[in-house]
């Protein structure tokens, strides 16, 4: 048996105020029918002004350290597009809120693939020996760069986050996490970005109103997440011989539900095998992987054992897939819904 990072327990977080899809219809041109026949979206959840991300990240970590079995965190990451601020990270700072100060601490910025480069990165410390449990956070403030009147942009995405402890296990327990494929390609890097604010174009303009928030492409998105995800999808299969048969549930990013369809469609999977959690908070990001779990878990949907495909594509491009067995051993006193 190898060294491996095992999951140990998972937690989320959901500010309490929900935006409906007729409010946004009160300032663009949109309604509630037209945003749930393309996204399957009814509602997103939107954080205060008094809860930035490091906020949101705490009170999931906190949600998973309750329920962990290890009592020390050697590491805590977080993934996230939506840092409290571009300098310091936050993930120090959500190690403060826990009580961690002294834990090595970082940021991964893969937008919606950050969790699943988080997942990759920590289990690679652990199998190496360099870190013996981790604290994996997605967490996202999505409505802090979104232009409120953007069609293609307000009614998809949400603010929330979640949490997953992994510890020192062996590679045949449930749970142990195996090779993540990852990629990307910077040719892409147009499809979704936030152009002022960086090295290149370090202030915005102040003639386009938008422009220190999200544009994104939805069409050209939508066609690349759909074939990326299936190519990963199918080698993150191939690695562990594995076929679309062996699959129990495509644990995809939460983008929209005609990508999640999709995705099911081209490999094969019935689509009541694809786990949908967005339609009432929205597309978190990198906190949406870890989110439609810790949600599915805490409402019992999960028994254990279930053998899951997860899969992500976010901006940069970058993507992602791997292939675990859900533990059976875990609390499922996982969240907060609010």
């Amino acid at each position: 048996m190898a060294r491996a990072a095992v999951i140990d327990a998972i937690g989320h977080y959901l500010p309490e105020r929900r935006e409906a899809n007729d409010e946004l219809a009160l300032r663009m041109d949109t309604s509630d029918e037209w945003i749930r026949t393309r996204t399957g979206i009814s509602a997103r959840a939107r954080a205060g002004d008094d809860e930035p991300t490091s906020v949101l990240g705490a009170r999931a970590g906190r949600a998973a350290l309750d329920q962990a079995t290890v009592r020390d965190v050697d590491l805590v990451i977080v993934a996230t597009t939506t840092p409290d601020m571009k300098c310091p990270a936050t993930a120090p700072v959500v190690a403060s809120e826990l009580g961690l100060a002294g834990a090595g601490s970082f940021d991964m910025n893969s937008a919606c693939t950050g969790f699943l480069a988080g997942l990759g990165v920590a289990s690679g410390l652990i199998s190496t020996g360099n870190a013996r449990s981790v604290l994996l956070v997605g967490a996202e403030k999505y409505s802090s760069i979104i232009y409120p009147s953007d069609r293609g942009t307000a009614p998809i995405f949400g603010d929330g986050a979640a949490a997953m402890v992994l510890r020192t296990g062996d590679s045949d327990e449930l749970g142990a996490i195996g090779r993540v494929h990852l990629g990307s390609d910077g040719n892409l890097w147009a499809l979704a970005h936030v152009r002022s604010g960086g090295s290149a174009f370090p202030r915005a303009t102040g003639e386009d109103p938008h422009d220190p928030y999200l544009r994104m492409d939805g069409r050209a998105t939508y066609r690349h997440a759909v074939a990326r995800m299936t190519e990963t999808c199918r080698q993150a299969l191939a690695d562990r011989s594995m076929s679309v048969g062996d699959v129990d549930l495509l644990v995809a990013h939460q983008a929209n539900v005609r990508i999640l369809n999709e995705v099911a469609r081209e490999l094969g999977l019935p689509t009541e095998k694809s786990l949908v959690d967005l339609t009432d908070i929205g597309n978190t990001a990198a906190a949406s992987i870890p989110m439609a779990l810790s949600r599915a878990h805490a409402k019992g949907a999960l028994a254990g054992k279930e053998r899951m495909l997860v899969t992500a594509f976010g901006a940069g491009a970058s993507w992602g897939a791997t292939v675990l067995q859900w533990p059976d051993s875990i609390s499922r006193n996982s969240g907060d819904d609010n």
